[in-house]
This record gives C-alpha cells, sequence and structure tokens, in this order.
C-alpha cells in the first residue's frame, strides 16, 4: 500500500512544527522514515543537510534526532528510571561520572526530581512520558520528533510537557490528536490525509 505519493516536506532549524491527520494517514511513518526506522521504496531522506540511504547514515542521525514514541512501554526497558536516562549517553561512550550528572539535570528538567531509582515499570502514565522525555534531553537532540506526547495524559501532565517543550526544545515536530496542544507549542500546523501536507 503506497503511504506518500511525491510528497515534499521540509524542517528548519527553529521551526515548531505540528502535524494532525486521521489515524492510518502517515503521520508517525513520516517520523519513523526520518529516523531510518523505515526505508522509502523511492525519493530521497535529507536529514541535517545530509541525504540518508544507509544504515550507517541513520545511526548518524538518531545520534542527533530524537523520536519520542507514542507509547512509553516501547521507549522504557531499564529496570529503574536512572538506567532508562542514563542508557542513551554510556552508548555514546560518555564517562560514568559524567552521565551521573546528566541523569540528575535532566530529571530536574522534566520535573522528576529523586525519581533515580523509582521502578520504571510502576509508574503513572504521565511519569512515564516524562522520563521517556527526558531519555532524548539526555542525549541533547538537535531535534526532536514527538508522537502523541500527551495521548491519555490528564490535564496537570499535559501542561507540564507544554511547558518543558516551549521551555527547553528548539525545533521538533509533533504529532497529535489534540489541535489545541499543537496551538500552544507549535508555530505551524500541517494537516495530513491521503499522504498529503497541508498547512491549516
Amino acid at each position: 500500500m503506497k503511504v506518500f505519493d511525491k510528497m515534499n516536506f521540509h524542517l528548519e532549524r527553529g521551526e515548531r512544527i505540528g502535524i494532525v491527520g486521521p489515524n492510518g494517514s502517515g503521520k508517525t511513518t513520516l517520523l519513523h522514515l526520518i529516523v531510518g526506522l523505515l526505508k522509502p521504496d523511492a525519493g530521497e531522506i535529507i536529514v541535517l543537510g545530509k541525504p540518508r540511504k544507509t544504515e550507517k547514515d541513520f545511526r548518524e542521525v538518531r545520534k542527533r534526532v530524537g523520536l519520542l514514541f507514542q507509547d512509553p512501554e516501547d521507549q522504557l526497558f531499564c529496570p529503574t528510571v536512572a538506567e532508562d536516562v542514563a542508557f542513551g549517553p554510556l552508548n555514546l561512550r560518555i564517562p560514568k561520572d559524567e552521565v551521573h550528572r546528566i541523569v540528575k539535570r535532566t530529571l530536574e528538567e522534566v520535573g522528576l526530581e529523586g525519581f533515580e531509582d523509582r521502578v520504571t515499570y510502576n509508574l503513572s502514565g504521565g511519569e512515564k512520558k516524562l522520563v521517556s522525555l527526558a531519555t532524548l534531553f539526555a542525549m541533547n537532540p538537535e531535534v526532536l520528533l514527538l508522537d502523541e506526547p500527551t495521548a491519555g495524559l490528564d490535564e496537570n501532565a499535559t501542561e507540564k510537557i507544554e511547558r518543558i517543550l516551549k521551555e527547553k526544545a528548539e525545533t521538533y515536530i509533533i504529532v497529535s490528536h489534540y489541535r489545541d496542544v499543537l496551538e500552544k507549542t507549535t508555530n505551524q500546523i500541517y494537516r495530513m490525509e491521503r499522504d498529503v501536507l497541508k498547512p491549516i
């Protein structure tokens, strides 16, 4: 089944883009194409100024572009919060003492001070979303791709994520069913339907 046909899409540094659209319209597929989790049958993907084709290309992309999965269970797999947040920096071979400082600082940034030793599995839905966001911030990404970051969250958790994004993130794409969230956190909203992105 063809999802996109002759789609052109650009994201410049400093842009905060929102995408809405019906289920199955390709919103998540677009994010996965950008980081190489899916491969296009045709066309060209240029990320951070370079054409990306091979797995090696996309490994570099994934070091610099953070993807927030719609379901935190797909993102969090370590026993404790600290281990989840530390996983990315440790894979970059950052020294352990520096990783410890990164974990502490990042958890403070998302309002989860003192959560280092909490068992991730036992956290609330909102807390898991915040830990997932912390795993991205710990990598200091140049771009964030956020798939339904407030889905299933109560008003307080939603407002916290909105505030964090506005304060801490410079360039990102948010896929969401919640138009009000996008109006607060982005400077341009597109609607995806029938493999076409149109500004709203």
